[in-house]
């Protein structure tokens, strides 16, 4: 089953209380709360305090969205040790990472390597603190198109390690359910958000129906339940986000498979 929710770095400007309240008019379930404003990687009391804010509300805490580069951030100071205690905290059931810091052409033999060791080891460590870890589907890192991410899945091989997914801007619909396809056993969430092909002009998000609906059925038949968090709305407008919020809503309530 798919239920919808929100990405809190969607609204940085807002505080965590107003986003619940924003999440909670617009009749959305779950929050992914973003590790660098609303819920900073190691604050353990914000995390506490936004976890009861949320829990208080009648909504969920989706994930923890933190700003951990594997292969990357322990040498740059933010251990994974915070990150996971601020999810624990949280109440996140899993907590998103980035897969380094170079495309999957790019990078080296020599650059992998650091960040395939680095993903095997924090998966291990968050399963012992029953959290799930997952990859940032996004540009410039090792899990930038779905065959990269799953030969890193493969490579890594951890249980505990699964991946988002988010349309690619180059990706004609086509592609992208092909995309999604290869990753549907190992999908946890999928992020939503409609912009202009090749760009980043974003449009409402009812203007995508067509290949959202495609989106959205593919991903409610893998298995498992999962969100699909709205990320990013036209001119970072509260009411532009009430308004994809209800198509959102709409879409998932008229698939009964969703």
């Amino acid at each position: 089953m798919i239920h919808p929710g929100l990405v809190s770095i969607t609204f940085r400007a807002l505080t965590p209380a107003q986003i619940v309240a924003l999440v909670r008019q617009a009749g959305l379930r779950g929050i992914e709360w973003g590790g660098d404003i609303h819920v900073p990687h190691g604050d353990l009391a914000r995390a506490r305090e936004t976890r009861a804010l949320t829990l208080g509300a009648g909504l969920t805490v989706a994930a923890y969205g933190s700003y951990y580069r594997a292969g990357h951030s322990e040498a740059a100071g933010l251990p994974f040790a915070s990150v996971l205690d601020s999810a624990v905290e949280l109440g996140a059931p899993i907590v998103r990472v980035w897969a380094g810091g170079a495309g999957s052409d790019a990078a080296s033999p020599a650059q992998r390597a650091p960040v395939v060791d680095d993903l095997r080891r924090i998966a291990a460590l968050a399963a012992g603190a029953r959290v799930a870890v997952a990859l940032e589907f996004h540009a410039g890192t090792l899990a930038d198109t779905a065959a990269a991410t799953r030969r890193l899945l493969d490579e890594v091989a951890h249980p505990n390690l699964c991946t988002y997914w988010q349309p690619p801007l180059v990706r004609d619909t086509a592609d992208c359910l092909a995309d999604l396809r290869q990753l549907q056993s190992r999908l946890a969430h999928v992020h939503v958000f409609h912009w202009r092909p090749a760009t980043t002009d974003r449009l409402p998000l009812a203007d995508g129906a067509d290949r959202w609906r495609e989106f959205l059925a593919l991903a409610a038949a893998a298995p498992g339940d999962r969100y699909a968090m709205l990320e990013y709305v036209p001119q970072d407008s509260p009411a532009h986000f009430l308004r994809d919020a209800a198509t959102l809503r709409s879409w998932l309530a008229a698939d009964p498979a969703a």
